[in-house]
């Protein structure tokens, strides 16, 4: 049984610290005033420490917050409240960066490693909530797919998403990404900082920063963020800044989101790009067609097995790479192709952009290069090469990195609709009310699948990775059929010989 009374949880919390060396010894008193200031105390007595995970001491310490009226008991505020506690035990800055600067002299894996767990003691990346994220895999003709109900997030409008780039940058921080939000207390409408450290790397000669996502959507998810305030853009320097990254960090994959709305991500007002040490599925798919683009005989590409256009490079000069991802590029940019529907840009807005992931093999540099398109009509309002209608009641937002690379992240509501629709499948109970959106979808599965208690929910998984198979066939610029074979091809010509976009507008 757990016990609340505030003089155990502050000893626990400060014993938390110790244990996991946030603290030392000496910093104990200190720590212990520290914390009183927050609860409005203004004496402490020592009492017995007993063991009690981290969760549980937050939310007891939050709790008589709540009690005696010094925050309000909503989601927001408590997290604000939680957030103080585990700054105050959090160390500076300058003590994070040279812990990390010491063992990246040992190993970059070392530090790394060490940085990963130090934002997980933190509770920067709260490990109790990631924990109740639902993860599985589904077979399909594209390999493994992974697939993950995230809780921590709620669904984004791709709408919304666009709307934020065009809106005029204001407040402090300007946003999530920024280094200011290091040690921020945050208020209702931007999240707390105060247990955040980043760590200062150059990248492409500039000044970047390294820090870990707090959703962690796979294996050290990190975020890399240029240091200046600046927009999202794919290009040369792009490229090479990856590459930078990949020889700092080579036991670390990365990738950047496109730069436009609909194929982007969610964040385009700040550079950024996205690694990890993780093995994506479509890192594990095959090259199934060669291709050898002039000038650069030495790079080794090909077009990979995988539901979206993506074009691999490999060379061991990582300049040569960069160099050809932007011959790529700038061929891609201009290109129209009226009979695969790719349009360079319609009244004026440009629609042709690049999704690049870079990562080593060996001595090899390799990057993908995903083609992406973000063109609308009104039959596709959201994109013609992304998630139809028909897929919205599974997936909705934006295609970004993480989806490309086949790790489909879904909204947190699919965790009780699965639920539900296993109950109304069972019982055989009309598909109606909230449920409604999946009624299509669920006839069927009727119709090709027998239901019993025990395979139910293994087959409502199974079919959800299937959906998302689709979702990544939708965004696929070139289909994967013989007239999408020929597209591409076209593209390739063009990008060898020059030649004039097929039946540009």
């Amino acid at each position: 049984m757990f016990y609340t009374n505030i003089n155990e949880n502050i000893s626990a919390l400060v014993q938390y610290g110790l244990d996991r060396k946030l603290i030392e010894p000496c910093d104990k008193a200190f720590i212990i005033n520290q914390l009183l200031t927050p609860q409005q105390l203004d004496s402490f007595e020592p009492a017995e420490v007993r063991p009690m995970p981290l969760e549980q001491i937050l939310k007891n310490l939050t709790d008589d917050a709540v009690n005696r009226g010094i925050i309000s008991d909503d989601i927001t505020s408590r997290d604000l409240y939680d957030t103080k506690l585990m700054g105050i035990l959090t160390p500076p800055p300058r003590e994070v960066r040279s812990t990390f600067e010491a063992l990246y002299e040992e190993n970059p894996k070392t530090a790394t490693d060490w940085f990963y767990k130090f934002s997980k003691d933190t509770d920067y990346i709260r490990r109790y909530r990631i924990q109740k994220d639902m993860r599985w895999k589904t077979v399909t003709d594209y390999g493994t797919l992974d697939v993950t109900i995230n809780l921590s997030k709620p669904e984004k409008d791709p709408k919304a998403i666009a709307a934020a780039k065009a809106a005029p940058q204001s407040g402090y921080p300007k946003c999530q990404l920024c280094a200011e939000n290091e040690g921020y207390a945050g208020r209702m409408n931007h999240p707390a900082r105060q247990n955040h450290r980043i760590i200062p790397i150059t990248i492409g000669g500039k000044p970047w920063y390294l820090q870990y996502s707090p959703y962690v959507y796979y294996n050290e998810h990190c975020i890399a963020f240029n240091a200046e305030h600046t927009p999202m853009k794919i290009d040369k320097a792009a490229f090479e800044k990856l590459l930078d990254f990949v020889t700092i960090f080579p036991h670390y994959f990365i990738g950047s989101n496109a730069d436009l709305p609909i194929v982007g991500g969610s964040i385009l007002s700040h550079e950024h790009f996205q690694g990890g040490c993780y093995t994506f599925p479509m890192e594990k798919s095959p090259v199934e067609r060669k291709i050898v683009f002039n000038g650069f005989e030495d790079v080794k590409a090909g077009i990979v097995k995988w539901p979206m256009s993506v074009i691999r490079l490999t060379c061991p000069d990582k300049q040569r790479i960069a160099d050809l991802a932007d011959h790529i590029l700038q061929s891609w940019r201009g290109y129209s192709d009226a009979d695969a529907f790719i349009f360079a840009e319609t009244n004026g807005e440009p629609h042709n952009t690049i999704t690049p992931i870079a990562r080593r093999r060996g001595e090899d540099y390799e990057m993908d290069l995903v083609l992406r398109n973000n063109i609308t009509t009104e039959e596709h309002p959201l994109g013609v090469f992304h998630p139809h209608a028909e897929l919205h009641h599974i997936k909705k937002e934006n295609i970004g990195l993480i989806e490309v690379m086949g790790l489909a992240v879904l909204p947190s509501r699919l965790k009780q609709e699965l639920a539900d629709l296993e109950e109304a499948i069972l019982m055989d109970k009309p598909i109606t009310g909230e449920l409604e959106k999946h009624a299509k979808w669920v006839q069927q599965l009727k119709e090709t699948h027998t239901f019993t208690t025990d395979n139910t929910a293994c087959i409502l998984k199974l079919e959800v990775g299937k959906v998302f198979a689709k979702v990544l066939e939708h965004a696929g610029v070139y289909k994967r059929n013989m007239d999408g074979e020929a597209a591409f091809d076209r593209f390739i010509r063009y990008v060898n010989r020059g030649e004039k976009s097929h039946k540009q507008i």
